[in-house]
């Protein structure tokens, strides 16, 4: 019976041993300082964490009615706009506006019927918003000061999801999951002037900073197209980690990052040769210590520093942003957030 118990002891010893090692290795840890706030949309909490990168703490966290997806700034930094996509149960049919100032909901828009709000961009130099609906696929033209929706155009496509803006032409493009596709949308003409079939479940989208290429992510077919936007034809396909989600370009325009959510990697473009220069690995699933100390990652949401030194990515099953230093495509932080960090944008 003694010795039952010393084994029992000891098993309980080895056990609590282990959690406090788990609960040190995944803490957070943030040990950078740059300037600006991070705005972070938890999905599970229905929240969204305001995180100041020089102090390195949290500022706020402020709680949406439905379930939030993706954020976006506007020009004049006043004020953060937020997708409220919604849950298999309760149907999201609106944006929330934030107010940068004091982090307070100043109000929400109802989008008049259109359901299930994913992708948001603010235009520049403006207090209007594009927003893209996964069910009814609009494109819609939202003026925040006035709460109205001035334009709803149809992407002729199924499941619109993201959007990026034209740098230099009135144009936004639209990807849509379950077409495999981009739509292309005239902004004067308020129509679909071109759909360029893509891959299988295309979801993610970027745009060179002189807005010559789009990058798009296939996301069952592990696959980039990249299309060139003087003539709309896919010049190349690229090869990415398992389940690529998201992409986003530096600063400078010369790398892409993009999100591999199944194999919990960032794979490294080199824009101009379109060749993969790395792969960046979360901690969590080389080695079955690994796995035993970490969350098993998944890397989703991406936003590039303005000052093109840190990539933030949020690590949704660990509850965690990571931070990516630029110059050496390494893993440099993180940030601790509320349940499924997804969706990130910057205000200064």
């Amino acid at each position: 019976m003694k010795k039952i118990k010393l084994v029992l002891l000891f098993g309980l010893f080895c056990f609590l041993a282990l959690q406090t090692v788990i609960y040190v290795v995944r803490k957070p840890s943030y040990t950078i300082k740059t300037n600006g706030k991070l705005y972070i949309v938890n999905k599970l909490s229905s929240t969204i964490m305001v995180f100041d990168l020089n102090q390195g703490k949290e500022l706020a966290n402020i709680a949406i009615e439905v379930e939030p997806h993706e954020p976006t700034t506007l020009t004049n930094q006043n004020k953060v706009v937020v997708t409220n996509y919604g849950t298999p149960y309760i149907l999201g049919k609106s944006i929330t506006v934030i107010n940068t100032k004091n982090n307070k909901v100043e109000k929400t828009i109802n989008l008049e019927g259109s359901i299930a709000p994913h992708g948001i961009v603010a235009f520049p130099k403006s207090n209007k918003v594009g927003v893209v609906t996964d069910l009814g696929n609009n494109l819609l033209v939202v003026n925040v000061e006035t709460g109205i929706v001035e334009k709803k155009i149809k992407t002729q496509q199924i499941v619109s999801h993201l959007l990026v803006l034209d740098p230099n032409k009135p144009l936004a493009y639209v990807t849509n999951i379950n077409s495999g596709s981009v739509s292309v949308i005239d902004l004067e003409q308020d129509k679909v002037i071109k759909i360029i079939p893509c891959g299988f479940k295309t979801e993610g989208i970027d745009i060179t900073p002189d807005g010559s290429e789009i990058w798009v992510t296939n996301n069952k077919e592990n696959t980039i197209s990249v299309i060139n936007t003087a003539t709309y034809q896919i010049t190349n396909t690229l090869t990415t980690g398992k389940e690529s989600l998201r992409l986003k370009f530096s600063i400078d325009g010369k790398h892409c990052l993009v999100t591999n959510s199944g194999d919990g990697t960032i794979s490294v473009y080199d824009q101009h040769t379109k060749k993969q220069i790395k792969t960046i690995q979360i901690h969590g699933k080389t080695t079955l210590l690994e796995r035993i100390l970490y969350h098993t990652p998944r890397p989703v949401g991406i936003l590039m520093h303005p000052n093109g030194l840190y990539a933030f990515v949020a690590n949704s099953n660990a509850n965690k942003i990571e931070v990516i230093d630029m110059r050496t495509f390494t893993l440099v932080s993180t940030i601790g957030t509320g349940k499924i960090p997804d969706g990130l944008t910057f205000v200064k």
